[in-house]
């Protein structure tokens, strides 16, 4: 025939099984099976996330400016604002679980009692882009679960500790999460009484709250419960439960100090942080090594009073006074006594206990300290070699 043949038009490509008909494979069902697929996973992700993008962006957009009016020197009642909207978006919420005490009686041992748990509160302060973020140690303390709200509503659940240290009350938590606010260090040892601060943080679970007030005092110590002594920064700016590990900012917005404590059961006016040259310094350290290393000499103390100065003959109740020491501690190797009166540690003049513990818990382990005791109406000196300070003992 003169009729040229028509190529017939194939449908797709095929494959022929043995002893069976074409498989025809159809791409554009399968595409579009896949792009549902995809839509099904990334919708609700995506419908999560931009609530908590939008809001991001308006609070690091708000921080940004103020930061740059701050800059500026404005007049000081337009600085709270401007230092709140520069600060608060790096402050953020901690809730913990912790186990609860079970009750027993004499149905115990045939019916165990329940478990129970315990809910806390407390605030932390990123200070790192990557997620680190410092706080209280007694808010993370003995915690089965540990859980950080941002200010952008995003609540984070994979939160590893990093590292503790219970003396000084810091601890410093890693979370995973982009586009963080940081605040920047400041300097406390800057601060004079009578300057203004403001306290950011969760009391009650009351988010983003602000007080104002101005540095009371510096240089307060007290014992801690962990033994030794800590430095703080004495405010009157109102810490209720929950404040804990939120941020003390300078009228800067930087971080002068991690609030901590309250004097009594309730706010009287008396508030305390420790200062940012202690915090910053423990949050290296614990980011490096995830713990600290510290002097330890191995002895407990006093005061030197009016009356035992009198009793000795001293005219100054400089010193600390040797209580007790710990078998086969440093102290106890040198022939350090009960009763002995240790007035210098190296070149440094001992006021007082706290003194002395500050003063050892900085020498470097392994060293040679040059101790000047009061014993048995003479002044000598005795040699000591500073041990690591172990977990139990003062």
């Amino acid at each position: 025939s003169d009729v040229p043949e028509v190529e017939r038009a194939t449908p797709g490509p095929s494959v022929s099984p043995p002893g069976g008909r074409p498989v025809v494979v159809r791409f554009p069902l399968l595409f579009f099976l896949l792009i549902l697929l995809a839509v099904v996973l990334v919708v609700p992700y995506l419908a999560e996330e931009i609530p908590y993008a939008i809001t991001r962006g308006k609070e690091r957009a708000k921080a940004e400016v103020a930061r740059r009016v701050l800059a500026e020197n404005p007049a000081p009642e337009a600085r709270f604002p401007l230092i709140v909207k520069a600060v608060a978006p790096s402050v953020v919420g901690i809730e913990t679980v912790r186990p609860g005490k079970r009750t027993r009686d004499e149905w115990s041992a045939f019916f165990p009692p329940p478990r129970f748990h315990e809910e806390g509160l407390g605030s932390g302060v990123i200070v790192d882009p990557e997620g680190y973020i410092v706080t209280n140690f007694h808010v993370i303390d003995q915690a089965e679960s540990v859980t950080v709200r941002l200010s952008d509503g995003r609540i984070l659940k994979d939160v590893r500790v990093v590292g503790a240290d219970p003396v000084n009350d810091l601890a410093v938590l890693k979370i995973s999460a982009a586009n963080l606010v940081v605040a920047a260090w400041g300097d406390s040892d800057e601060l004079e009484p009578g300057d203004p601060v403001l306290a950011i943080g969760n009391p009650y679970g009351l988010i983003q709250t602000v007080t104002a007030g101005i540095v009371s005092a510096k240089q307060r110590r007290a014992e801690t419960n962990q033994g030794g002594y800590q430095e703080y920064l004495q405010t009157d700016a109102a810490l209720n439960p929950g404040n804990s590990g939120g941020p003390l900012v300078d009228m800067d917005g930087r971080i002068v100090g991690i609030n901590t404590a309250i004097f009594g059961d309730a706010y009287q006016g008396i508030s305390f942080a420790i200062p940012s040259r202690i915090a910053k310094d423990i949050y290296e350290k614990l980011k490096t090594n995830r713990r600290i290393v510290r002097g330890w000499l191995g002895v407990r103390m006093t005061e030197l009073t009016e009356t035992m100065a009198l009793e000795l003959g001293l005219d100054t109740t400089r010193g600390a006074v040797v209580l007790e020491t710990v078998p086969r501690s440093p102290a106890a190797k040198a022939g350090i006594q009960p009763g002995d009166i240790i007035l210098r540690w190296n070149d440094t003049l001992i006021e007082d206990p706290a003194a002395l513990s500050i003063a050892v818990a900085r020498s470097k382990v392994g060293s040679q300290a040059e101790v000047e005791i009061y014993r048995d109406g003479r002044t000598i000196t005795v040699t000591v070699e500073v041990a690591e300070r172990p977990a139990r003992f003062p």
